[in-house]
């Protein structure tokens, strides 16, 4: 990838570099097969959404120029940078090729098959006749596409088949047809009758190519040819400033006009017929600079995240997350976390532990009201029953959901009114700033005394993702910090034009847009003081992205008065990390494994008594000015060291590790000595510390 002449690396560069480590992980032999072709549909999901959001953003930027108001806003290149980005991605999908025609070799060793419609044996086939007729010919309709004067509305995200029939005695006299793969309600891998021990199969769009003959019986053709293309389209919800329309009303009407967002990707079978290629481009009203991109027979690989796993032999089993040592013995949880501050690991310690917590408030004739945050929920969320089950109970519940999560819309709009039927308060936020905070409050009155608890987390109060998301929640009875989550559920349920105050009066959490960014930046002068007077300094952090450039520019600063700084950035990450000026080399590493690194962790040296934050914010302009994010500062010693020894582990990977360098090489750690895989480590880790504390237990016990 090429580098960039700059003061920092343009953020959708570096995007892409991240995603060149997910799929490095399905190009990693070593890695199980299951797994190699799952990071497959990871990154093409990835690359979907990234069209989707940020090359449709720049193509915005491109139509506003310098005449814009708001160019302060803007990139300073974006024509620039869309090159750079069809140039890159062009680079990728070569890759990607490459990489799914050695998965697919290392299939066929395992005995499993893809076939398309031209490799079937005839118990195939007459297999495939059958399923389609009973399962799927009522669902495919094709579009004649010549015989319609409006532009073909194609679905953002579906495949669609770009079918050419002729005939033979008159190969210039062709028809265009298009049929749209019914893969949303069907499954995409259709398992075929199969030699014993082996696993064959064929793709939904594969199965229609067979029948494309029985579909266009009544027509007179007897040549087809039948090629995938599918559209990505802008993904952004347009919320229009019209004062009439409440902002569920603007984001229903977002939602609808989403679905016929301008195209911004094209991508199509290279072997597709020529003229049919020329006709769609035509008819779809596509230039060239509408990153029109050839590919392979196989498109919207993101289903390969569920490729059917039971066909291989290698069973990849993720180990089961298990309980917290203070809770393992516990009665209820609500009694642990009354009693001193627990820190969750998450996907390594289990997410029940939060779940129940909710259902005991639910359950508990002393509490009065629980409130919560929710961003993205489970599709079943065993979060939102535990709600449902408190308000029934006679609580009184209040849950901030944010309804402009991007691509959660839709699911949020349902939730909220379900939500509501039960006769929960629902907040939906407010205008032109997200709620991204992860926070809970639970009240009881216990002998004329409230007691308030609940906890502040990194991660989206989400049991699905938690076993993929690495991410820490502290659950708390500090007064201090439930004082805050009250501050800033005040400020959330009051429409007050001075309400930004409410959120100045938090005294122990870090709340953006008002505290933060001010606040971390002193950490870092602090930090470059006692480097300047030779002092011992230092800063650790590990995030999602950083991509501010105050503070990029602040973290030179740093380097350059000689303060180690150490870096686990996960994906996006816009610094030059070797400059002449820094006294000290930035330290900077991805890590790309089989967990999601999603949590948000600070560390300051302070002259040995070292700061600790968790916090819901990426260093990004958008979380540190434009949402409503919190940090906590961890003060117990247990739990700071503890924090140290994680972050400790994952900056000595040398397994999974990638040099976040100004290259954007992404070349992986290596070290002598030990080899150190993090996940494997840090699992290992927490366990150990289990089973410590529960001997410790028993040991007690016997005394």
């Amino acid at each position: 990838m090429p580098s960039v002449k700059r003061k920092s690396i343009v953020r959708d560069i570096s995007w892409l570099s991240f995603n060149a480590r997910v799929l490095q992980e399905a190009n990693d032999t070593s890695v199980p097969l299951r797994e190699r072709i799952r990071f497959l549909g990871i990154f093409s999901n990835n690359l979907d959404e990234f069209f989707r959001v940020r090359v449709a953003t720049l193509k915005r930027m491109a139509e506003i120029g310098n005449t814009s108001k708001k160019k302060m806003h803007l990139e300073k290149n974006p024509l620039q940078i869309l090159e750079q980005i069809q140039e890159v991605v062009l680079q990728q999908q070569n890759e990607f090729n490459r990489i799914w025609k050695h998965v697919q070799q290392d299939l066929k060793k395992e005995g499993i098959v893809l076939l398309n419609e031209t490799q079937l044996n005839k118990d195939q086939k007459q297999y495939i006749e059958t399923y389609f007729d009973e399962e799927i010919r009522h669902e495919v309709i094709p579009l004649m596409i010549e015989s319609t004067q409006q532009t073909p509305y194609l679905r953002e995200r579906s495949l669609y088949l770009a079918v050419a029939m002729s005939h033979s005695k008159n190969a210039y006299q062709k028809k265009y047809a298009l049929i749209e793969v019914p893969a949303r309600n069907k499954r995409r891998f259709i398992p075929l009758p199969s030699p014993a021990g082996k696993h064959h199969f064929i793709l939904m769009e594969d199965l229609i190519r067979f029948c494309i003959p029985k579909i266009f019986s009544f027509m007179e053709f007897d040549r087809y040819q039948s090629h995938i293309i599918k559209v990505t389209k802008d993904a952004e919800l347009d919320l229009d400033s019209d004062l009439s329309s409440t902002l569920i009303q603007k984001i229903e009407k977002g939602i609808k006009n989403r679905r016929k967002g301008k195209p911004v990707r094209f991508i199509y079978d290279k072997e597709i017929d020529a003229g049919l290629l020329e006709y769609l481009i035509r008819r779809l009203n596509l230039t060239r600079k509408d990153n029109i991109i050839p590919g392979g027979r196989i498109h919207n690989f993101r289903n390969f995240m569920d490729f059917p796993a039971s066909v291989f032999s290698q069973k990849q089993e993720r180990k089961k997350p298990f309980v917290h040592p203070l809770l393992q013995k516990a009665i209820r949880v609500t009694d642990s976390v009354l009693k001193q501050d627990i820190l969750l690991h998450f996907p390594y310690h289990a997410y029940d532990s939060v779940t129940d917590l909710l259902r005991e408030a639910a359950m508990d004739t002393d509490v009065q009201e629980i409130k919560i945050t929710a961003y993205r929920l489970a599709e079943n969320s065993k979060v939102i029953n535990a709600l449902i089950n408190a308000a029934r109970n006679g609580k009184k519940v209040t849950v901030m959901l944010e309804l402009r999560a991007r691509f959660e819309e839709e699911a949020n709009l349902e939730w909220k009114e379900k939500l509501e039927l039960e006769g929960i308060k629902v907040l939906v936020g407010i205008p032109d700033m997200k709620v991204h905070a992860k926070i809970c409050l639970i009240k009881k009155r216990v002998q004329q005394k409230t007691i308030q608890y609940g906890f502040v987390s990194t991660g989206n109060l989400n049991e699905s993702t938690s076993k993929v998301y690495g991410d820490h929640c502290l659950l708390t009875a500090n007064r201090n910090i439930m004082a805050d989550i009250n501050r800033i559920f005040l400020f959330l349920e009051r429409p007050l034009a001075n309400r930004m105050q409410i959120l100045r009066q938090c005294k122990t959490l870090l709340v953006s847009p008002v505290k933060m960014r001010r606040f971390f930046i002193q950490q870092i002068n602090n930090e470059i003081k006692n480097a300047q007077k030779g002092l011992e300094s230092g800063i650790i952090l590990k995030m999602n992205s950083l991509s501010d450039e105050e503070m990029i520019e602040k973290l030179y600063e740093a380097a350059s008065a000689g303060v180690p700084i150490q870096l686990v950035v996960r994906g996006i990450f816009c610094m030059l990390t070797d400059q002449a000026k820094f006294k000290k080399g930035i330290h900077a590493i991805s890590i790309v494994d089989q967990y999601l690194e999603h949590s948000r962790v600070l560390i300051f040296h302070n002259k040995g008594n070292e700061k600790v934050y968790l916090s819901s914010a990426d260093w990004m302009v958008r979380n540190l000015d434009h949402r409503i994010e919190a940090a906590v500062e961890i003060n117990n010693s247990i739990l700071k060291q503890e924090l140290k020894d994680y972050l400790s582990i994952q900056l000595k990977d040398n397994v999974k590790a990638r040099i976040l360098d100004n290259q954007l090489e992404n070349k992986y750690v290596q070290t002598k000595g030990k080899t150190i895989r993090s996940q494997v480590e840090i699992y290992n880790f927490l366990y150990q510390k289990t089973l410590k504390q529960i001997e410790t237990g028993r040991h007690r016990h016997r005394q």
